[in-house]
């Protein structure tokens, strides 16, 4: 098993550089033990680099990223940057990287694992044996759409204005992943919108039917109104394999989805932009978790969510299913041997600190042989 690839680290704030730090252990375990090399650079983002460049994401860390086959990602944001003007702002790092590299595809699956099904607030029928996945497009609906802000008007009200827009490429791009995806999972897409009132939605949903009738008629495609999927998550989960959705609507189900599995430090996500010439497609990886500053540098986050990014990025940008099995069947290993960190501890498990999850997981690849 050998590769090099060029991968740019972007542990972030808060709980990122802690998380990242057993992503990198597993790292050099592979290097180590498989011959899997990487060429890493690593850099700063969020408030980090507010403090050290002045700017949530400098342009060198963004011809970084440009350069890099994938960028893995730690968490940005907290409380000491919050009273900052809103356009530099840790998070606008982040969507300046998603923007700028033309990511467009938000990837987050939703799984729980045996071990853990306990964990989540639902029954454990309701949740056991969960594996949906979540496709959100990133790149346009209120988050980027024009006009935006808020105005003054002549007799002293205040308005807020903001944008829904997509396009017809918009759509189709977003809604080919999801069925592409489908056909190596379940054949089933899922297409989530509010056509009944929104016009933008109304026109997702024809575009998305379009482009199932050029060549995915063998994927069942259903479509539901956004108030009913957020009702049918929490209702009957496993109805879902492959649901696509738009920024706002996909932002809001994917947290829910998170909350199915017991813990958003478990999940990962990926986002993915569209193949260059070279095959080589742009992608960022990072867990779905915030960087929770109130637990920050006291050793006990959970990293099972970007160790399980690390995974994903193995097999989505370089090609490399064995090697992100044997990390997702590390985690269940060590799941199932009781090891637990606080945020999913449960009666009766073992209580450890990041590290010693990491160190765990390295554990249990070296019997994986």
């Amino acid at each position: 098993m050998a590769a090099n690839k060029k991968l740019l680290i972007l542990p972030g704030d808060g709980i990122g550089p802690e998380v990242m730090g057993e992503v990198r252990r597993i790292i050099g375990w592979f290097e180590k033990a498989r011959g899997l090399s990487f060429d890493i650079a690593e850099d700063l983002v969020g408030g980090a680099a507010i403090d050290a460049y002045g700017t949530p994401l400098a342009d060198k860390t963004l011809d970084l990223a440009m350069g890099a086959d994938a960028v893995l990602l730690g968490a940005v944001g907290g409380p000491k940057w919050e009273p900052l003007p809103f356009e530099i702002r840790p998070e606008r790092g982040l969507l300046k990287l998603r923007k700028e590299m033309q990511l467009y595809a938000n990837l987050r699956p939703a799984i729980v694992f045996d071990e853990l099904a306990d964990a989540s607030t639902l029954k454990r029928e309701v949740v056991a044996g969960l594996d949906i996945l979540i496709i959100r497009e990133l790149t346009g609906d209120l988050y980027f759409g024009t006009p935006r802000g808020v105005e003054t008007l002549p007799d002293g009200t205040r308005r807020g204005i903001n944008t829904m827009v997509y396009t017809s490429p918009e759509v189709r791009r977003v809604a080919k992943i999801a069925f592409d995806l489908a056909r190596k999972r379940g054949s089933k897409v899922c297409s989530v919108d509010k056509a009944n009132v929104v016009e933008t939605t109304e026109m997702w949903r024809e575009e998305v039917i379009k482009l199932h009738g050029e060549g995915y008629e063998d994927i069942q495609l259903s479509h539901m109104y956004v108030d009913n999927a957020a009702m049918q998550l929490v209702r009957n989960p496993k109805q879902f394999d492959v649901i696509v959705t738009g920024n706002i609507f996909g932002d809001i189900l994917s947290d829910e989805a998170a909350m199915l599995t017991g813990s958003l430090g478990m999940l990962p996500s990926a986002s993915l932009g569209d193949p260059d010439e070279t095959g080589r497609r742009r992608a960022l990886y990072e867990p779905v978790h915030g960087s929770a500053p109130d637990i920050a540098g006291q050793g006990i986050a959970n990293p099972l969510a970007t160790v399980l990014s690390f995974a994903m990025m193995l097999r989505y940008s370089f090609d490399l299913d064995e090697a992100a099995n044997q990390v997702e069947q590390s985690v269940r290993n060590v799941l199932a041997r009781g090891l637990r960190t606080g945020d999913i501890m449960q009666p009766g498990m073992t209580l450890v600190s990041t590290q010693a999850m990491g160190e765990a997981i390295v554990e249990e690849l070296a019997k994986l042989g």
